[in-house]
């Protein structure tokens, strides 16, 4: 029987259309050179839907009408549909938008006095199952593609009043465990959006291997450590992944990140009523932070304290003297410590909510109790 030579990923097919957001400018040259067309057509694209926030051919104007129908027959831009937007009096603005396969997935756009970011998901849901967060409670369905997260990033900054100049993966989902999509996100935002490395910030609950890989990759962009207990036996309260990577190998790993990358590393604390915020909390966490001389002393770190955005969860928030208590506390054991500046402090802005909400609207759906909305919009809580 005779061979046949595979089509190449990139070559149009009827069937599939390509989606286009996610490619390199290099992959949608390649992709309109397939269609018999000169390659400087695929900058042109490239720079319509990166550059110019094109969310589709039709209002790529500098191509021919005929050549933008020839690739709309064969291709998308890849953005997705909004299903939902709730706007803060401070203008946080969230987006609830529907992918290509029905699935729905959050990204916040969040404004700042001299600087404005996008809150970006990894994934349909999460895995992670932490007690305290809603995008846990609502399961885990699959992965986001490269070109699914930086739609959303590109949908978010179309919409935007001023210029983006800011990205942090800390929407639904875990990172490090879809790494390889949002490496390629990283480099896409970077290279083909604009975003400066230093701009682009990563959280994650603590995968080491994901962590590892990102030491290997030296990349100049933030990391950041949703911590919210300085030991295991209160993290493993309300996150399971402490049963699976304990404290010591995490900050291990992170101390291995600093050391390859030359970064300071940030430990997100969820402060809860009653949970993780007395005194002594306060004393275990400078404890971790300052670190013994035989683990490497001091971690390069700032611990960055998130009060509660109260969802569904049975978990409280502190008082302000509670907060103000903690921070004065670390501060004091000589620890680099900042307050999270809160966004979204009239809609369902933590991770999770407003898709929730819009899951519990739907036909047949169980009643919710209402919850508290006090924002934490930047944190995947």
């Amino acid at each position: 029987m005779a061979s046949s030579t595979p089509a190449s990923p990139l070559s149009p097919s009827p069937e599939a259309p390509l989606l286009l957001t996610g490619l390199t400018t290099a992959q949608i040259e390649e992709f309109v050179a397939a269609l018999g067309l000169p390659r400087y057509r695929g900058r042109q694209v490239a720079d319509w839907i990166y550059r110019r926030n094109a969310g589709s051919f039709e209002e790529m104007t500098d191509l021919p009408r005929a050549l933008r129908h020839q690739l709309a027959a064969v291709a998308s831009v890849g953005r997705p549909e909004v299903v939902a937007r709730t706007v803060d009096a401070d203008g946080t603005t969230k987006y609830l938008v529907r992918l290509g396969d029905g699935q729905t997935v959050e990204c916040v756009w969040l404004p700042y006095r001299e600087w404005s970011s996008v809150c970006l998901s990894t994934q349909v849901g999460c895995p992670m199952a932490c007690a305290f967060c809603a995008t846990g409670r609502g399961g885990f369905a699959r992965n986001l593609s490269a070109g699914e997260i930086v739609a959303q990033f590109l949908l978010a900054r179309a919409h935007a009043p001023c210029p983006v100049t800011h990205a942090v993966f800390m929407g639904m989902g875990e990172p490090l465990l879809n790494t390889s999509a949002v490496l390629q996100a990283l480099h896409l935002l970077n290279s083909e959006c604009g975003i400066g490395a230093r701009n682009l910030t990563l959280s994650t609950v603590g995968i080491v291997p994901g962590i590892q890989r990102l030491a290997r990759e030296k990349l100049q962009i933030n990391l950041a450590l949703s911590l919210h207990a300085p030991d295991d036996e209160t993290r493993a309260r309300f996150m399971p992944v402490a049963q699976h990577f304990p404290l010591p190998v995490v900050l291990a790993a992170l101390r291995d990140y600093t050391a390859a990358t030359h970064r300071r590393v940030t430990l997100e604390y969820l402060l809860i009523a009653g949970v993780n915020d007395s005194p002594a909390h306060a004393d275990r966490l400078a404890d971790l932070v300052l670190g013994k001389k035989e683990e490497g002393g001091p971690l390069l770190a700032v611990v960055n304290l998130i009060p509660y955005n109260e969802t569904e969860a049975r978990f409280r928030r502190p008082s302000e003297e509670g907060i103000r208590r903690f921070m004065a506390r670390l501060k004091q054991r000589g620890v680099a410590v900042t307050r999270r500046l809160e966004r979204g402090e009239t809609i369902a802005a933590a991770c999770g909510q407003l898709r929730r909400e819009a899951a519990s609207d739907a036909p047949g759906a169980r009643p919710r109790r209402s919850p508290r909305r006090r924002g934490t919009a930047v944190a995947r809580t």
